[in-house]
């Protein structure tokens, strides 16, 4: 089992991936700018402080972990643009400090970069609201980030077009830069199967220094 450290483990998507560890036996350390929000207790789960924004409280909690995942997110447009890429950059400074024992990096991506089948990107749809355009694009910046890294381990998985709690069914499919959709157009994957895929690839690397996605 891996012993993994944790940022965002409040927020949607990162409450459903610490579920999700603690079901397969990991140990678990949740890194939080506030410990009293959260609420889940388990024998194999830790919460410190620490701020995804510092590279030297990311380096401090990443000693001696298997994996750090980033679950972080921003609220709102403006609050993205000002965590996603420099909560990348921290995270990679902080681990560039450990040398050869700094863990993997998994982080929560967007799927506004995306390629959609008519060869554009999520992100050129006609209509789309300011903030989710500032949503999208926080996380097209870190990715583009992450794409000059190789003295880091890193994965970013983007998710479908439409992520929300649900049904863990065990099941997803996978790609590279392509919307995953279904026979009917949608494109959807729940929470809690993100974080099924998340957990696959810290159980078996298969997109080490890639990003990928994954949906039904």
């Amino acid at each position: 089992m891996s012993k993994i450290a944790l940022f965002g483990a409040t927020g949607t998507i990162g409450s459903r991936i610490l579920d999700e560890a603690l079901r397969r036996g990991h140990q678990v350390t949740a890194v939080v700018r506030d410990p009293a929000k959260v609420t889940t207790t388990h024998p194999a789960l830790t919460v410190t402080y620490g701020d995804v924004l510092d590279p030297e409280s990311v380096a401090e909690v990443a000693k001696g972990q298997d994996v750090v995942v980033s679950a972080v997110g921003g609220g709102d447009g403006p609050g993205h643009i000002a965590t996603i890429r420099p909560a990348a950059e921290a995270l990679v400074e902080g681990l560039r400090t450990l040398g050869g024992d700094a863990p993997r990096l998994i982080s929560v991506g967007g799927a506004g970069s995306l390629r959609k089948p008519d060869g554009s990107q999520v992100w050129d749809a006609e209509g789309l609201p300011v903030f989710l355009l500032q949503i999208m694009h926080a996380h097209g910046d870190a990715l583009d980030y992450y794409r000059t890294v190789s003295d880091v381990r890193w994965t970013n998985i983007s998710p479908s077009a439409s992520i929300e709690p649900g049904e863990r069914t065990g099941t997803y499919r996978t790609a590279a830069d392509d919307l995953i959709t279904a026979a009917d157009g949608s494109s959807r994957i729940s929470a809690e199967d993100y974080a099924v895929a998340l957990l696959d690839e810290v159980e078996q690397p298969r997109h080490i220094g890639e990003r990928f996605t994954v949906g039904y």
